[in-house]
């Protein structure tokens, strides 16, 4: 418990918060992009900044009503019984007995053990989750004071949601980082960047041809 708030409430409000921002930094732009007219707000995405219309007050309604549903369907530890929940009842058991925040119980596709089929695993890919969402909510923030200030769409004016030259040399500049460098384990802490096998054979090779020159 923490002075006013428990704790694994705190960390549920963020991981429900952090898998919203995320679905609304994509759907943000993508609306203006292909969304039509009638919906958006002089080009710019539907919000409570921007405003919204009657047909689109409607479609976030419906939404907010079917998350409102998942709520009622996971709140309390509801899911304590389910497969994922005991596993992470197992997972957490030298910590507490509450399981694991934000737990759906879904995972169709398997992805939840992919740097591990064991606790640390599963804690790295929730603590990746949790980091995309604290990014995604400065971006979402970002988008509705950017437009709430301009009136212009996010879109607008935008390397990264038009075709450019930046783009390609961006990626192509990414590519070559990512050859040289690489996270370390991300079930161990600290994570850090560091070379990658290529990018130590590549300090070797340079350091060589130093020595020989």
């Amino acid at each position: 418990m923490t002075e006013s708030f428990d704790l694994y409430y705190m960390q549920e409000c963020e991981t429900r918060h952090a898998r919203l921002a995320m679905l609304a930094v994509v759907g943000w732009p993508l609306s203006e992009l292909i969304g039509p007219n009638f919906m958006l707000q002089n080009g710019c995405a539907p919000s409570v900044l921007n405003g919204v219309n009657p047909i689109t007050a409607v479609a976030i309604i419906t939404f907010l009503g079917y998350v409102g549903a998942m709520e009622v369907g996971t709140w309390n530890r509801r899911t304590a019984d389910t497969k994922l929940g005991e596993i992470h009842r197992e997972d957490m058991k030298n910590i507490w007995k509450n399981g694991v925040a934000g737990d759906y119980n879904f995972d169709p596709l398997g992805l939840y053990n992919k740097l591990g089929d064991d606790a640390m695993g599963r804690k790295a890919m929730r603590k990746m989750e949790v980091t995309q969402g604290r990014y995604a909510m400065l971006g979402i923030t970002y988008f509705a004071f950017y437009e709430a200030l301009t009136g212009h769409p996010i879109v607008a004016n935008n390397p990264f949601f038009h075709p450019n030259g930046f783009l390609p040399v961006a990626g192509l500049g990414y590519l070559v980082w990512s050859m040289l460098y690489e996270l370390s384990d991300l079930r161990e802490y600290p994570i850090k960047i560091q070379k990658s096998k290529l990018g130590k054979e590549l300090d070797e090779w340079l350091e060589r041809r130093s020595q020989s020159s």
